[in-house]
């Protein structure tokens, strides 16, 4: 990676890997994590409330300022691992100088980048402009506990699946049953996302449930031509950060 990066910085909850990629198309492979504070909304079973909710945490000694050198630095040091920016939400940064020179750096590397996105703010030019960068889009179901009118944001949408079409965005939604396969289907439905870049992860925060939750799940799945996705940092790690 070479690229000159201006005086800027990023407020980070975590930095951390090598380890696996937990979810998705990509699941099982080396990655490195930049876990970035804040988000636009707020999930019943959030797993990463620590980025965002300052009634349950102190953000202050959760969220650090990190300079952009030293995130590039520490990226470099394993120049093989998928470099995967998420939050929170990590979107809500494009606008700063942080976000932009970090992008400028990305645009210079050959190695694949992964963005994980709620789907709720479309990706600028900034940020569509580095080559080997997809998305990984999680829209909010109901079970999330919040309406509609904050999770679901159609122009957004629309967005990802354009680029899903362009193998740069995949959709990766948490069901916790499979009543709720229903409402996702509503949704592929009225975006037109394509089946290859559908995909169900299980809601659950231990290995136990989230081993139920699929196997509930599968079948229907299977039927519908989606993708099944587990989530292999629970299975391993439960419970753990910073894995």
């Amino acid at each position: 990676m070479s690229a000159l990066v201006l005086p800027a910085s990023l407020p980070v909850a975590e930095i951390f890997g090598p380890t696996f990629q937990g979810e998705g198309p990509t699941a099982g492979q080396q990655s490195k994590y930049l876990r970035l504070g804040g988000c636009n909304q707020a999930c019943s079973w959030c797993d990463t409330p620590y980025t965002w909710d300052s009634k349950r945490y102190d953000l202050r000694k959760e969220i650090r300022r990190i300079p952009v050198v030293e995130i590039v630095e520490w990226a470099a040091e394993h120049p093989h691992a998928i470099i995967v920016i998420t939050g929170g939400e990590p979107l809500l940064h494009q606008r700063t100088d942080g976000w932009r020179s970090l992008m400028a750096v990305l645009r210079h590397t050959t190695r694949r980048v992964e963005i994980e996105t709620n789907g709720s703010l479309a990706p600028k030019p900034v940020t569509l402009g580095v080559p080997r960068l997809a998305f990984n889009v999680s829209p909010k179901l109901a079970n999330s506990g919040m309406p509609e009118d904050q999770r679901i944001k159609p122009e957004a949408l629309e967005a990802y699946t354009d680029l899903a079409h362009k193998q740069r965005a995949r959709f990766k939604f948490v069901a916790a049953n499979v009543t709720d396969l229903e409402e996702i289907a509503s949704l592929v439905d009225r975006f037109r996302i394509p089946p290859h870049a559908t995909w169900v992860m299980p809601e659950g925060t231990t290995a136990e449930r989230t081993i139920d939750v699929a196997r509930s799940l599968a079948d229907d799945v299977i039927a519908r031509n989606w993708n099944l996705t587990m989530r292999q940092h629970v299975l391993l790690w439960p419970g753990e950060r910073n894995r």
